[in-house]
């Protein structure tokens, strides 16, 4: 280890190099970088995206975040192309091949290929003087002035750039497609993120249904909230219109008063105008509305009538919050 070396000064370092880098990349964006962009939107095939070593690695997760945003995407390693791979290149299709130096032996096997197939080539390269940006139909200019590796070695702001300038194109494609929430979510159905897009009120409904008469007695209320287990029973009028709530709270505090509850009805003692959320609303709605106003579970509606709770924990137990 060198004297006096300063661990957090050197990583503050390294992170301020790659910054400079990244603030570079944009001064490159151009009438070019805007073709590209049309390009690969008019595709009516996929867009292929290739690479060889920390390259490869880049190019894999541009194709996972052009899948994830409504771009069809394909991972080919340059390596493998050249061993049977290619067959995967469809005539349609466009190919992003990522490489630093642009001269790497496999990529000056790959790119004659792919040219004798008649596919676009697009080449996102540091070198713009390399075999990858001679050879191919549009350049993406990657190019930093050094590694923020201290021996201007180990591929760090070159593949940072490489990923941002990926992130570019597949955010400009989203923009050009119209992407909204509701495609994002189609595209992610398993994650926290999916379920807040599309998630609603009667996925995560309880399957108890706690309710009673306006002229309940206080027995038959408590028995409700304690046999239903959501800490809550609605009241309820004749025509299952809601009336009113009443909590397992609001049974404490008129406990502590002293009153003399033998003779009390649901009418006396519910809260009028209880917080609700329709059935179809977004079930990260209900959440957020319990968590503004401090309760743990809402009345549902289902056109104009009462339909059951949602519980915040019956939200939490699907990840969604």
């Amino acid at each position: 280890m060198e004297n006096n070396f300063d661990i957090k000064s050197f990583a503050r370092k390294t992170i301020l190099e790659e910054a400079k880098a990244v603030e570079q990349i944009a001064n490159y964006i151009d009438d070019e970088f805007a073709d590209i962009a049309m390009l690969l939107y008019s595709c009516k095939g996929r867009v292929i995206v290739s690479g060889i070593g920390k390259s490869a690695i880049i190019a894999s997760k541009i194709v996972a975040t052009m899948n994830s945003t409504g771009t069809p995407s394909i991972f080919m390693h340059a390596a493998d192309a050249i061993h049977g791979d290619l067959g995967l290149i469809q005539p349609n299709d466009i190919i992003i091949i990522l490489s630093k130096s642009g001269n790497t032996p496999e990529i000056k096997v790959l790119v004659p290929l792919i040219r004798n197939l008649g596919n676009k080539i697009i080449a996102l390269v540091s070198s713009t003087d390399s075999y990858l940006a001679l050879n191919a139909d549009y350049v993406l200019k990657a190019t930093v002035e050094k590694e923020a590796c201290p021996n201007n070695l180990a591929p760090t702001s070159s593949t940072t750039a490489q990923l941002v300038l990926g992130d570019a194109l597949a955010m400009t494609l989203i923009k050009l497609r119209g992407f909204t929430s509701n495609d994002f979510a189609r595209f992610h159905p398993g994650g926290s993120l999916g379920k807040k897009l599309y998630m609603r009120v009667a996925d995560v409904i309880s399957p108890e249904v706690p309710k009673v008469s306006l002229d309940e007695k206080i027995r038959s209320i408590i028995m409700e909230i304690s046999s239903k287990r959501l800490g809550a029973t609605a009241v309820v009028n004749e025509d299952q219109s809601l009336a009113g709530i009443i909590t397992d709270g609001d049974l404490r505090r008129m406990l502590e008063k002293g009153t003399n509850v033998e003779k009390l009805q649901a009418k006396d003692i519910m809260t009028i105008n209880p917080k609700t959320i329709d059935i179809n609303e977004l079930a990260i709605n209900a959440f957020d509305k319990m968590e503004k106003n401090k309760i743990t579970q809402l009345a549902v509606i289902q056109n104009g009538k009462y339909a059951g709770m949602v519980h915040i924990h019956d939200i939490l137990r699907e990840g969604i919050a």
